[in-house]
C-alpha cells in the first residue's frame, strides 16, 4: 500500500473514530453495490469529504489497485466493449512512462490513475465512442486541445477527448509532461 493511502486510512480513523474495516462493514450492511451510491451515502449520512468517501467506496468494492487481486484484470475490465481504445491506452502508457522512473500507473475500476508524488493524469475509456485523458494542471487556462473540466468534484482540472490513436499528438504529450513536472 502506498504511503498516501495509508495516511488517508489513518486519518479516516482519527477523523471519524471508526477504522476502514468498520466503514466497509457499514457500507456492506447498507447493501450498497455501486461506487456512486456509496459516495452519496457516506457524504449525506456521515458527512464524509469526497476523498474519504472515495477511499471507502474503492476499498468496499475492491475496485482500486491496492484491493484488487489482479491489477491487469482491472484494466481488461475497463476495455470490455471498448477494445478499440486499448491501443490508445497502450500508446499513452508507453509515452508517459518515458517521463521518469517515478511514474506509477494505478488501475481503478473505471480508469487508470497516473501518479508521481500525486496524481497528474487519468486514462479513461469513458464510453464506447469517447476516450478521455484527464490532466491535473490547476491554474492553467484551457488552450489548444486542452479543455477545462468544470465538474466541482472532478479528479482532474482539464481533459482532452480523443477517439483515435492518431490523435495522440505532441501537444497532448506536452500537456501530460507539464502535469508530470508539476506533480514532482
Amino acid at each position: 500500500m502506498d504511503q498516501a493511502t495509508q495516511t488517508m486510512i489513518d486519518n479516516l480513523h482519527k477523523n471519524t473514530g471508526k477504522s476502514l474495516d468498520e466503514w466497509i462493514e457499514t457500507v456492506n450492511s447498507a447493501k450498497l453495490q455501486k461506487h456512486g451510491d456509496i459516495l452519496k451515502f457516506l457524504k449525506e449520512n456521515h458527512g464524509f469529504s469526497h476523498g474519504f468517501a472515495n477511499l471507502v467506496a474503492h476499498k468496499a468494492l475492491k475496485s482500486d489497485a491496492g484491493s484488487a487481486d489482479d491489477q491487469d484484470a482491472l484494466v481488461t475490465k475497463q476495455y470490455v466493449g471498448k477494445e478499440n481504445f486499448l491501443p490508445i491506452y497502450e500508446k499513452l502508457k508507453k509515452e508517459i512512462a518515458t517521463f521518469g522512473k517515478d511514474v506509477e500507473f494505478i488501475p481503478k475500476n473505471a480508469y487508470v490513475s497516473v501518479k508521481r508524488k500525486k496524481q497528474f493524469a487519468m486514462l479513461v475509456p469513458a464510453t464506447k465512442s469517447r476516450y478521455e485523458v484527464g490532466i491535473n494542471l490547476k491554474g492553467h487556462p484551457p488552450q489548444g486541445i486542452l479543455e477545462l473540466e468544470c465538474k466541482a468534484n472532478a479528479m482532474y482540472s482539464h481533459k482532452v477527448v480523443i477517439n483515435h490513436e492518431e490523435q495522440i499528438i505532441l501537444e497532448l504529450i506536452d500537456w501530460l509532461r507539464k502535469a508530470y513536472d508539476a506533480a514532482g
